[in-house]
């Protein structure tokens, strides 16, 4: 009953006319920025942060503010990633593997209508959860060590070879392309470059946006060139602009696991919604795809990553609001906007802020009701893209492509790398390896090298750390079920036909 009362009290803050008006802001605000390509929601956060603070903003309605952005460019980075094939952020990277062939059939505004739909109940029932369950969340999320985020990253991994069923060697080896150029800048641990050449432009690594840009942008582009499209847009479009009924049936289930597991790995401090999207995607894949439809633009296939993704960003508030730990990139810019109200998130937030973190709470379900309504009637402006000639869309994808690559060190260095893994991307596509792996092992792979040292470093060396506990031992055999069943699958397959054909 305490709960009932402090969410009511909660919608009160919500509800009054600034609030209320801020929350529409900054879910368009971060539709805006999460369909351009590369910007994502740190950025989004990152610049209205200041501006919130300037315009003194009570910390109730700054929270506010930036807490719809985050949400608002969950939801707009599908929309590049369904039109163009270029993710708005990494967590959108999965939408594209059923989204983009949609769209080529015909069926973009079916693809952003059941987007924008599953988002929505991805993150209403993330919401739902953190009011429901945050503190008990929040233990569970303390009993994850660097040995067990170790784990969970080599589950990750283990779901990327299965999301590609039919070619599990091309996307691993996408996903170690991804892991090596990771690695490359300065190492944290020790101080030393590495893989840099003495190129002092690689000190720092190479930025996500870059490979983002390079790999999905400059790739795609080559490619439409090669095919020489001459039709008006580069897609077709029909009359069509919204799911129906039948189509919502079919999605439900999927819509609401992806929305559960999404929620739990959110809260995992640092997991994100990367990993929610993979993981789910790849579940779904080996649960119900049984006619290898996914990936060919199947309509649960971009249900699943949207509700995914969403869920995990709404649930990465968990740890933020009940432990003071971020629970991804953007949560963690978050907290540095409480800092600047001398605000520090914890347990004691609760009583001692009340009206801050169940107005926040209360206002998460405004800003997804706003966000639907405000996606759905917007469904037919975003597919006027595709009507636009590849002769105007091409230079205005390159140009906006540029300057994101560009406005991050300002360096022509950037732009020249773009180019060069725009090209070696379009070499691999030729050759049918699949990008998404190569993206999500270039996000996880310093995850996954962190967490490894810490755990080794605690155990002063001793690898038996990294299977110390039932959670990590659950997540290497769960992994390993991922590798083996697909292989036997396919042996079983093919000995069924008389003859067993090697993996692609």
């Amino acid at each position: 009953m305490d709960t009932l009362r402090h969410l009511l009290d909660g919608f009160g803050v919500a509800f009054s006319p600034v609030n209320l008006l801020i929350a529409a802001i900054g879910s368009f605000i971060g539709t805006v920025v999460g369909l351009l390509p590369g910007l994502g929601p740190i950025n989004g956060v990152a610049i209205l942060m200041p501006l919130a603070f300037a315009m003194k903003l009570p910390p109730e309605a700054s929270l506010i503010l930036l807490a719809a952005v985050y949400i608002g460019c969950e939801y707009g980075g599908r929309i590049s990633s369904i039109l163009l094939n270029v993710p708005g952020d990494a967590g959108a990277i999965m939408t594209a593997l059923d989204g983009y062939p949609m769209a080529r059939k015909g069926l973009a505004g079916v693809a952003l209508s059941i987007s924008a739909w599953s988002s929505f109940v991805g993150s209403l029932v993330a919401t739902l959860g953190i009011v429901m369950f945050a503190p008990l969340l929040a233990g569970w999320a303390l009993s994850f060590g660097p040995a067990e985020y170790f784990a969970l990253m080599c589950f990750a991994f283990a779901c990327i070879a299965g999301l590609m069923g039919d070619a599990p060697v091309k996307a691993g080896v996408a996903a170690l392309i991804g892991l090596a150029m990771s690695s490359v800048g300065l190492d944290s641990n020790s101080g030393v470059y590495r893989f840099t050449g003495g190129d002092v432009h690689l000190s720092d690594g190479i930025q996500f946006v870059v490979v983002v840009i390079g790999v999905f942008s400059i790739s795609e582009i080559l490619l439409m060139l090669q095919e020489h499209h001459s039709n008006a847009g580069l897609v077709t479009q029909t009359g069509r602009m919204m799911f129906n009924l039948r189509e919502m049936a079919h999605t439900w289930w999927s819509t609401l696991r992806a929305s559960v597991v999404g929620f739990a790995v959110g809260v995992l401090p640092g997991a994100g919604a990367t990993v929610a999207s993979a993981m789910t995607y790849a579940m779904e894949k080996r649960l119900i795809d049984k006619e290898g439809t996914f990936g060919t633009g199947d309509i649960r296939g971009v249900a699943v990553p949207e509700a995914a993704n969403n869920s995990a960003a709404t649930g990465s508030f968990v740890p933020m609001l009940t432990l003071g730990v971020p629970g991804s990139g953007t949560t963690a810019v978050m907290m540095g906007a409480l800092a600047l109200y001398n605000i520090t998130p914890g347990p004691a937030l609760f009583s001692q802020q009340p009206d801050l973190v169940w107005g926040l709470i209360a206002s998460m379900f405004l800003a997804n009701i706003i966000l639907l309504v405000l996606n759905i009637p917007m469904v037919g402006i975003f597919t006027k893209i595709l009507n636009v000639p590849n002769w105007v869309l091409v230079p205005g994808i390159l140009a906006v492509s540029s300057v994101g690559v560009y406005a991050v060190h300002a360096t022509t260095f950037d732009l020249l790398l773009m180019a060069a893994l725009g090209f070696a991307a379009y070499l691999l596509r030729k050759q049918g390896v699949p990008m998404a792996p190569l993206i999500l092992g270039f996000v996880l792979g310093p995850l996954m090298e962190q967490n490894l040292r810490r755990a080794l470093s605690i155990s002063n060396g001793d690898v038996h750390i990294l299977v110390g506990s039932p959670i990590s031992i659950g997540l290497w055999a769960t992994a390993a079920l991922m590798l083996v069943v697909p292989v036997a699958l396919r042996l079983k397959a093919g000995r069924a036909r008389g003859v067993v054909s090697p993996a692609p």
